[in-house]
Protein backbone atom coordinates (compact mmCIF):
# COMPACT_ATOMS: atom_id res chain seq x y z
CA UNK A 1 0.00 0.00 0.00
CA UNK A 2 1.17 3.35 -1.11
CA UNK A 3 1.89 5.58 2.16
CA UNK A 4 2.98 8.75 0.46
CA UNK A 5 1.92 11.88 1.91
CA UNK A 6 -1.00 13.85 1.03
CA UNK A 7 -0.43 17.21 0.96
CA UNK A 8 -0.28 19.86 -1.68
CA UNK A 9 3.31 19.11 -3.44
CA UNK A 10 2.11 15.07 -3.34
CA UNK A 11 -0.94 16.76 -5.76
CA UNK A 12 0.76 18.74 -7.35
CA UNK A 13 3.42 15.91 -8.51
CA UNK A 14 0.22 14.02 -9.01
CA UNK A 15 -0.93 16.69 -11.53
CA UNK A 16 2.28 16.35 -13.10
CA UNK A 17 3.03 20.24 -11.76
CA UNK A 18 5.93 21.59 -10.57
CA UNK A 19 5.56 20.47 -6.57
CA UNK A 20 8.05 22.95 -5.17
CA UNK A 21 6.70 25.64 -2.63
CA UNK A 22 7.93 28.46 -5.14
CA UNK A 23 5.84 26.60 -7.94
CA UNK A 24 2.92 26.36 -6.20
CA UNK A 25 2.67 29.94 -4.73
CA UNK A 26 3.44 30.98 -8.72
CA UNK A 27 0.86 28.75 -9.72
CA UNK A 28 -2.39 29.65 -7.59
CA UNK A 29 -1.43 33.37 -7.37
CA UNK A 30 -1.32 33.06 -12.03
CA UNK A 31 -4.55 31.22 -11.77
CA UNK A 32 -6.67 32.93 -8.97
CA UNK A 33 -9.16 33.70 -8.07
CA UNK A 34 -11.62 31.36 -9.77
CA UNK A 35 -15.07 32.65 -10.34
CA UNK A 36 -17.10 31.64 -7.43
CA UNK A 37 -19.39 29.53 -9.84
CA UNK A 38 -16.13 27.13 -11.37
CA UNK A 39 -15.84 24.22 -9.98
CA UNK A 40 -12.16 23.63 -9.63
CA UNK A 41 -12.40 20.60 -12.18
CA UNK A 42 -14.11 22.90 -14.80
CA UNK A 43 -11.18 25.62 -14.83
CA UNK A 44 -10.13 25.80 -18.57
CA UNK A 45 -6.08 25.53 -17.18
CA UNK A 46 -6.39 21.60 -16.80
CA UNK A 47 -5.97 18.56 -18.83
CA UNK A 48 -8.75 16.64 -19.25
CA UNK A 49 -6.56 13.82 -17.20
CA UNK A 50 -6.34 16.38 -14.74
CA UNK A 51 -9.81 17.66 -14.57
CA UNK A 52 -10.89 13.90 -14.32
CA UNK A 53 -8.79 13.49 -11.46
CA UNK A 54 -9.61 16.41 -9.65
CA UNK A 55 -13.57 15.44 -9.96
CA UNK A 56 -13.18 11.94 -8.93
CA UNK A 57 -11.24 12.51 -6.18
CA UNK A 58 -14.34 14.95 -4.62
CA UNK A 59 -17.32 13.16 -6.14
CA UNK A 60 -15.61 9.49 -4.53
CA UNK A 61 -14.34 11.29 -1.53
CA UNK A 62 -11.12 9.84 -2.27
CA UNK A 63 -8.13 9.80 -0.13
CA UNK A 64 -7.02 13.16 -2.26
CA UNK A 65 -10.53 15.05 -1.47
CA UNK A 66 -8.65 16.90 1.15
CA UNK A 67 -5.99 18.36 -0.46
CA UNK A 68 -7.94 19.27 -3.43
CA UNK A 69 -10.57 20.91 -1.47
CA UNK A 70 -7.77 23.00 -0.02
CA UNK A 71 -6.70 23.65 -3.32
CA UNK A 72 -9.92 24.26 -4.16
CA UNK A 73 -9.82 26.91 -1.37
CA UNK A 74 -6.91 28.34 -2.29
CA UNK A 75 -7.94 29.11 -5.70
CA UNK A 76 -11.18 30.91 -5.32
CA UNK A 77 -10.10 33.24 -2.48
CA UNK A 78 -6.44 33.22 -3.72
CA UNK A 79 -5.95 37.54 -3.94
Amino acid sequence: MNRSPLDMPSLFAQLGQADDAQAIDRFIATHSPLPGATQLHEAAFWSAAQATFLRDAILDDAEWAEVVDALNVELHLHH
